[in-house]
């Protein structure tokens, strides 16, 4: 019929139209070439940078570098970090980053040949070993929007050619050794993101920058930068990050900052910024998430415009000297507040600590009121109300307290304490140990004079808290050490040291009654104990070798008899031990002779006699380590005390001052010692150590953030010192 479809000819005509518009759109719409794209010289010149780098071994986590899999007879277009245009076949990225490269850069490199690699519009070297200076013909690749060359050693001045790459959006030469002044970037006006912290850089802040108006992210930070602050910051009229803690900046906080209506992060904390602290005119509600501006000189009062900053999650303004009141209800219309640091402000406003937990603040993680005074003291109009905020870290040392705060009783979500260098009496209270989320306690240097003894009959497994440091030194303690310390089947750290505590250790420490499998996970936790300082006695007992993992044993200062266990030679991780200081007698145990990681030792001022192990550990000891032990001798100790000439092993090298002993005894007992010059990184300062850890995991939360373009802050899990 006219006009109708033979069924059997459209199959042909349909099969053949197939075939031409798959052969004709299968490159572009697959982008699989159908030839190598490579180009030959480019190859070339690949591997010969290759060539011109070792590889540090091991790599990062275990990972492969990513030259690896650059080989001569494959397209170099399909190797781990190239891209290729997939039309023109050129090189257009080239990401090394986590190579484990190393080595230095020179003129003549073959990366920088840039008729080579002229259409790079990404190049990244970051974190790996790169050291020496940048060929100002880094400034060739015209085509570059983004580099990295963070987190290496490159060292000398930061080329001036950088500044001419107008394309570049994306540019962080942070984690570096680069030193002078920043060069004028003043040109690269596509910029977003530009990270130089973490350098030798100096100089005043560079005014060039204030032209770089598409600037969101920019970051100064540690470095050795002077001067003033721009008061005319609002130019960059885009910026959303800025960094410039750690330097040496003076003058005012310029109050244009505050007006710039994309901004969410300002961070000056440690510098030398003074005056008064001045916000501006805060018109409409600020997109301000975090501001820290601690550690400052800043003087007077805490501005009340500071209750418009209505999606505040960081806040730190510790050591602010307001000399005078503070008002903290301006605090209080801060709802999304996440981090608050008010430490050390020199206020005579009493802070009521039980009036700020009844407040609407419900979104705290971290507080710090330290350097302050705190009342704490339970009122009878609230000691049944259950306060509607749960925090989880609360730092309070300092603050003149003389009562355990009740408050923190329904405390359950509570992790870290820190309620140390207050005027606390009386003993800890039972339910302390009840809260199920505490880590880190700090009680030292209060006058606690022991532990409740309901806490002593045992709680039940579910309440056993997961606490892992526990810090009680300079306290008045008395008796033995509670049975409680048993249930801390978490505990790491434990400092007991500085007290009046007596008896002997509690066998529950190294000899339960108990299945074997449960004494391993027991005993395998401790990593470090501090007894010095008491009034212990009686034998050490020979069950402290079970603490396998032990790195810091310190039980000087005390009143131990009898003789060192030999079972301390099971000690393999131990790092540092002191004995010092007591009474004890007969031979050094042999057996400690192995203990290839025992750096620092000290038996000083016992009853010891005998032959000194002679292990390497040993020789390389001071001679103050062995004094006044009438009955040592042997080659390690002759070798140990060669310095000073000592004339028989039955003599003693003549008397040090009872002031540089009790200079070495303080820095055992409060760092929980360590050997001079070996960076043991364990519990050396482990209060210190531990907010330090909290910092820097904050400051990576933070680049993390910043390297990832997030706009938006997320709620940081850690407290800033």
């Amino acid at each position: 019929m006219k006009g109708s479809w033979n069924s059997t000819s459209i199959i042909p005509l349909t099969f053949y139209s197939l075939i031409f518009l798959f052969t004709f759109n299968f490159r572009d719409v697959f982008g699989v070439p159908t030839k190598h794209l490579c180009r030959p010289e480019q190859r070339d010149a690949l591997l010969e940078l290759k060539k011109e780098f070792e590889i540090k071994k091991p790599c990062f986590d275990g990972l492969l570098p990513k030259t690896e899999s650059w080989a001569n007879n494959s397209d170099c277009c399909y190797w781990d970090g190239i891209t290729c245009n997939a039309k023109s076949g050129e090189v257009i990225e080239l990401d090394l980053t986590r190579s484990c490269l190393q080595g230095q850069f020179h003129s003549n490199t073959s990366l920088f040949r840039v008729q080579n690699l002229r259409f790079l519009t990404t190049l990244d070297l970051s974190y790996n070993y790169f050291s020496g200076q940048i060929p100002s013909s880094i400034g060739n690749f015209s085509h570059l929007t983004t580099l990295d060359l963070s987190k290496n050693y490159f060292s000398g001045f930061i080329p001036s050619s950088i500044g001419n790459l107008s394309h570049l959006t994306f540019l962080d030469l942070s984690g570096n050794e680069f030193i002078g002044e920043m060069p004028f970037f003043g040109s690269l006006n596509q910029l977003t993101n530009l990270y130089v912290d973490s350098n030798e850089l100096s100089g005043i802040f560079p005014l060039s920058l204030l032209n770089l108006k598409n600037l969101s992210d920019l970051s100064l930070s540690r470095n050795q930068f002077t001067g003033t602050l721009p008061s005319n910051m609002s130019s960059l009229s885009n910026l959303e990050y800025f960094e410039a803690w750690g330097n040496g900046f003076t003058g005012a906080l310029p109050s244009s900052l505050f007006s710039i209506p994309s901004l969410t992060s300002i961070n000056l904390r440690n510098n030398q910024l003074n005056g008064t602290l001045e916000f501006g005119n805060i018109s409409s509600p600020s997109t301000l998430t975090v501001l820290d501006i601690s550690n400052n000189n800043f003087i007077g009062p805490i501005p009340n415009s500071i209750s418009k900053f209505i999606n505040l999650q960081d806040l730190d303004l510790s050591h602010l000297n307001t000399q005078g009141p503070v008002d903290f209800s301006i605090f209080m219309n801060l709802k999304l507040l996440y981090l608050l640091n008010l430490s050390h402000l020199n206020t005579t406003t009493t802070i009521d600590l039980n009036a700020l937990f009844s407040s609407h603040l419900n979104s705290i993680y971290s507080m710090d009121l330290s350097g302050n005074h705190v009342s704490a003291t339970t009122k009878s109009s609230v000691a049944d109300h259950h306060p509607t905020q749960l925090i989880s870290q609360l730092f309070l040392s300092g603050c003149g307290i003389t009562e355990f705060p009740e408050l923190l009783r329904s405390q359950h979500k509570l992790a870290n304490l820190d309620i140390s260098n207050n005027k606390i009496k009386g003993q800890v209270p039972g339910w302390l140990w009840t809260l199920p989320k505490l880590i880190f306690v700090d009680l030292s240097s209060n006058t606690f004079s022991g532990f409740e003894r309901s806490m002593e009959l045992g709680l039940p497994s579910i309440t056993r808290p997961s606490m892992q440091y526990l810090v009680g030194s300079k306290n008045n303690f008395t008796g033995k050490i509670p049975s409680i310390i048993c249930a801390l089947r978490s505990l790491i750290t434990l400092d007991l040291s500085d007290n009046n505590l007596s008896g002997s250790i509690p066998h529950c420490m190294g000899n339960l009654k108990s299945l074997e499998m449960e004494l391993v996970r027991i005993l395998k936790i401790y990593t470090a104990l501090d007894f010095s300082e008491n009034k212990f006695e009686g034998e050490i007992p020979r069950s402290i070798g079970l603490l396998k993992e032990l790195h810091v044993l310190n039980l000087s200062s005390n009143a131990f008899t009898g003789h060192i266990p030999s079972s301390m030679g099971n000690l393999r991780e131990l790092e540092s031990l002191d004995v010092s200081q007591n009474k004890l007698s007969g031979e050094i145990p042999q057996e400690l002779g192995n203990l290839s990681f025992l750096a620092y030792m000290n038996f000083s001022h016992n009853q010891l006699g005998g032959l000194v192990p002679g292990g390497t550990q040993f020789r390389r000891q001071n001679c103050s380590s062995f004094k006044d032990n009438p009955g040592l001798y042997g080659s390690s100790l002759e070798e140990a005390c060669v310095d000073i000439h000592a004339p028989a092993p039955q003599q003693h090298e003549p008397p040090e001052s009872e002031e540089e002993d009790r200079e070495v005894f303080s820095w055992i007992a409060a760092a929980i010692g360590f050997g001079p010059g070996i960076a043991f990184g364990l519990t050396i300062g482990y209060i210190l150590a531990f907010r330090t850890y909290l910092k820097n995991l904050e400051e990576e939360n933070q680049s993390n953030q910043k390297n990832s373009k997030k706009v938006n802050l997320q709620p940081l899990h850690m407290k800033k010192v």
